[in-house]
């Protein structure tokens, strides 16, 4: 799998997501097999990029591989500016956002609110590639509601434009995350164009993960929800694309990995930030090793992260006696 120059031996991504995909879960991702990951999303409004939050979400580190940026707006010029800048900040892919199907990212016309406006669209597509010379990636949803699917107009304009790669969420803007991804709307788009397909939505095993690249034939997957709590999953989806076959991580590594993604968010934030952030964790990981635990709402009533750490060690001895 490549994208402009660089090749990924894995071609099972992390999916860009606000408030998730920070450093320390990059780190943790890259190093358990996913082979691209994405920051979280980034603003073109110049006021914000030089505030501490921006720089929290720019921070990079050398395991994570590759540097992706993503980044979201409706302003071609604005967009342009916006990937210079982060270029200059070390990103190595610059991925434009048309997929958030947030309301306040849409009632400024970004996100997936842009699907229905295809010219504006090719604009700031040309416009941020011509800006920079990393590659640039787009993703998007199917359309922005049943009645006005037309990925495939947008799929064209991305390839005419100069973009690298296209991720596909299949859902439209009005489903957001609710029914099924609809496949069949990435397969038509991976048949109608040459730029590499990355397919997007409700990918959260390894025979998904299989099923799904077989099916649209598209050239990788990207995980996002599914890997709430489980970022074992991608080492799992490699095994089983290289050998037919994965075993799960025992449950003594998946608690070894849950105590250092912890860790690891309580060292980045500081004491002030990093027990509120490693809350939602935290939840996502006892929901998993332990579904219908009590747990989280014990651990989201500490106020320190070495409660917290404490509080984790506790579980983790029981969860493994028991």
């Amino acid at each position: 799998m490549r994208i402009g120059q660089y090749e990924f031996k894995s071609r099972i991504f992390l999916a860009p997501m606000a408030g998730i995909t920070d450093q320390p879960f990059r780190r943790l991702c890259s190093q358990l097999g996913a082979g691209l990951t994405f920051s979280e999303m980034m603003s073109t409004n110049p006021d914000v990029w030089h505030t501490e939050k921006s720089k929290l979400r720019l921070a990079h580190h050398r395991d994570i591989g590759v540097n992706a940026v993503q980044i979201a707006g409706a302003d071609p010029t604005e967009m342009a500016e916006a990937a210079k800048v982060n270029v200059a900040y070390g990103a190595e892919i610059i991925d434009i956002n048309m997929g958030c199907p947030a309301k306040k990212v849409n009632k400024k016309m970004a996100g997936s609110a842009l699907l229905r406006e295809p010219k504006l669209v090719e604009n700031i597509l040309k416009a941020v590639v011509n800006a920079v010379d990393v590659p640039v990636t787009l993703k998007i949803r199917t359309g922005w509601d049943l009645e006005n699917r037309n990925c495939l107009e947008i799929a064209h304009i991305a390839e005419q434009s100069g973009v690298s790669a296209l991720t596909i969420h299949g859902r439209t803007r009005s489903c957001l995350f609710e029914g099924v991804a609809e496949y069949e709307s990435i397969k038509a788009v991976k048949q109608a164009v040459s730029i590499p397909i990355i397919a997007n939505g409700d990918i959260t095993s390894a025979e998904k993960a299989k099923e799904v690249l077989d099916y649209t034939g598209a050239d990788a997957v990207m995980i996002g929800r599914g890997a709430y709590g489980r970022p074992w999953l991608f080492k799992e989806v490699n095994d089983f694309l290289e050998h037919g076959a994965y075993s799960s991580l025992s449950l003594d590594n998946k608690c070894h990995l849950m105590l250092r993604h912890v860790a690891d968010l309580h060292q980045f934030y500081g004491e002030e930030k990093g027990y509120r952030i490693a809350r939602k964790h935290v939840g996502w990981y006892s929901e998993n090793l332990l579904p219908g635990s009590n747990f989280k709402r014990t651990f989201n009533a500490l106020d320190t992260t070495k409660a917290q750490i404490k509080a984790l060690e506790d579980f983790v001895e029981s969860l493994l006696i028991g």
